[in-house]
């Protein structure tokens, strides 16, 4: 699995520095640190070069080893998440694709909406996958998206909104224009056979895989 995210963003949930998420955090070419988040960066062999939140679950360590970084520091009291005001900065680079590091486990709330983020930031034309290190989650609007995922990755379709035209080629369970409803199970457990196209006419969801 290769993913080229233009902006990597570093949340402050669960993270496993694997060999793929190395390597695409690599490739990125802006880094944002969302409050905690910040503690990834050396993991990753990243340097922010911008931190943003509201700081209220920093700790000292990080503050001093981080010191150097430019912020942007909100009150406690804001109506925005962290990950929402990194986005805020991260898309005056004008970026065609983004990836939230940090943003699966944890706190479901904050899982939840990372996840939604990550949707509505595929509809606007940004493709966007969160991840924890071994899992990710990849925003799938219309038209659709590709994957070169490894023969044997397991992968599942999970519809937010009901998905129209869904069209799946490249897993061991194939679909031609189908119509997977919101709630259903349907698109759960496949397994990539070759490199994934998933078609979509409308609707949308997430392409979750253990990598």
């Amino acid at each position: 699995m290769k993913f080229a995210p233009d902006v990597l963003v570093l949340l402050g949930g669960p993270l496993e520095a694997t060999p793929e998420l190395v390597e695409a955090a690599g490739r990125a070419r802006l880094v944002i640190a969302a409050d905690g988040g910040v503690r990834h960066a050396e993991a990753l062999g990243v340097e922010p070069a911008l931190w943003v939140g509201d700081f209220d679950s920093v700790n000292l360590e990080d503050l001093t080893r981080w010191a150097h970084l430019p912020r942007m520091e909100y009150p406690r009291d804001k109506d925005a998440t962290d990950a929402e005001l990194a986005v805020q900065a991260a898309l005056k680079a004008e970026p065609k694709s983004l990836l939230f590091a940090g943003g699966l486990g944890g706190e479901l709330d904050h899982e939840l909406g990372n996840l939604m983020l990550a949707v509505r930031l595929a509809r606007q034309g940004v493709r966007t996958a969160v991840t924890s290190g071994p899992t990710w989650a990849f925003a799938l609007v219309p038209p659709g998206l590709e994957l070169d995922l490894e023969p044997g990755t397991p992968f599942s379709v999970v519809p937010l909104a009901d998905l129209e035209g869904l069209t799946i080629r490249g897993g061991r369970w194939e679909l031609e224009d189908a119509e997977l409803p919101l709630g259903s199970g349907h698109g759960l457990r496949n397994v990539a056979v070759g490199p994934l196209q998933l078609d979509l006419v409308a609707g949308y969801g997430l392409v979750i895989s253990d990598i």
